[in-house]
């Protein structure tokens, strides 16, 4: 066992213990979501890297031992990948989510090769998942402070890729140029350093995302789960001190845990952002936002890039299409002091 001292530990096992506490477990044992798994690379393909625990971008070679998390995959740019229990399977993420991948974008390169080597186990010979080192969910607001909840803003997309990081970051620099200690969650997505990074840099004081909560990713859990966490998530940041939120949910409207959060948000946050690439995504995406109750603040994401389907967007729509620089500038605390556009 000696060699799996110096497994390279993935992103999405960064609050596993120490490797000398835990054992590889038999092949034979089930899988499950979140399950952590010892798997050896037979084939380098998309994903060379892969993050470590402290977010370092760790080179991959034939015959290296990962420690990774079982769990699926929907990125409609990337990989649709799903956990099954299979001798062979696939690197689905840089951040260390483990499944199989059955289709791919065009441009993307066939998905880094594993074989399961067995589930990850500890003393005592039981298999050891995220759930086992979720962090516990927070009392309700009332219990840990007097007042109201902190304004929060919830960022959704037209798509995969349209910019809702960006504008995230957008929102949480603005806050913090402000004084404001501002909190992110990343909601739903797979398995990646790469968001939570991207809000520390925009100076994030708190942030969590849904590994921290027992997920390698969403994809595939009961939405009854999702919203419950996307709750926690929210009520976490407060007791840790944020005094603005914001919200990310990943992949596009249309996606069905994407759809199904949404009709939530607005008993959870004061309204939306929503990131999109042209001016046609914003019209429908606010249509189908205004449609389940959602409001609209602004629209943000790669649109923003061009004056010109900026100018169509807010014809289109009516409301304010701000670029990430804009929101960081001011515009940001603004959106938590307006009043919300009726839908």
């Amino acid at each position: 066992m000696r060699e799996l001292f110096t497994a390279k530990w993935s992103h999405v096992t960064r609050t596993v213990p120490d490797a000398r506490q835990c054992r590889l477990g038999a092949p034979s044992v089930p899988l499950r979501l979140g399950d952590l798994v010892v798997t050896q690379v037979t084939r380098v393909g998309a994903h060379d890297h892969l993050e470590d625990a402290h977010g370092r971008r760790v080179k991959l070679h034939r015959g290296d031992l990962v420690v990774g998390a079982c769990g699926n995959r929907y990125a409609t740019d990337v990989y649709e990948g799903y956990h099954r229990h299979e001798p062979k399977v696939h690197l689905l993420t840089a951040g260390g989510v483990i499944g199989i991948a059955v289709s791919w974008h065009t441009d993307c390169l066939p998905p880094t090769e594993l074989d399961v080597l067995g589930p990850l186990t500890d003393d005592h010979g039981r298999s050891l998942s995220l759930e086992h080192f979720a962090r516990p969910r927070p009392p309700s607001p009332p219990q840990w402070r007097s007042g109201t909840q902190p304004p929060t803003v919830a960022v959704v997309g037209s798509s995969m890729n349209s910019g809702k990081t960006t504008a995230a970051a957008g929102l949480i620099s603005g806050w913090t140029r402000a004084g404001l200690a501002a909190g992110a969650a990343k909601v739903t997505g797979s398995g990646s350093g790469k968001d939570r990074w991207a809000y520390v840099d925009a100076g994030a004081r708190h942030v969590v995302d849904f590994i921290d909560f027992g997920m390698s990713s969403t994809f595939g859990y009961p939405p009854e789960r999702l919203l419950s966490t996307m709750v926690a998530m929210r009520d976490a940041l407060g007791h840790d001190g944020a005094e603005a939120i914001v919200l990310e949910i990943a992949d596009g409207l249309l996606q069905e845990e994407t759809r199904r959060l949404t009709r939530h948000l607005p008993a959870i946050c004061r309204g939306t952002v929503l990131a999109v690439g042209d001016a046609l995504a914003a019209h429908a995406g606010v249509d189908l936002l205004y449609a389940v109750g959602v409001p609209v603040l602004a629209v943000s994401g790669l649109i923003t890039a061009s004056p010109l389907a900026s100018r169509e967007a807010a014809a289109a729509t009516g409301l304010p299409v701000l670029s990430p620089t804009q929101l960081a500038g001011g515009a940001a605390v603004d959106l938590l002091t307006e009043r919300v556009p009726a839908t």
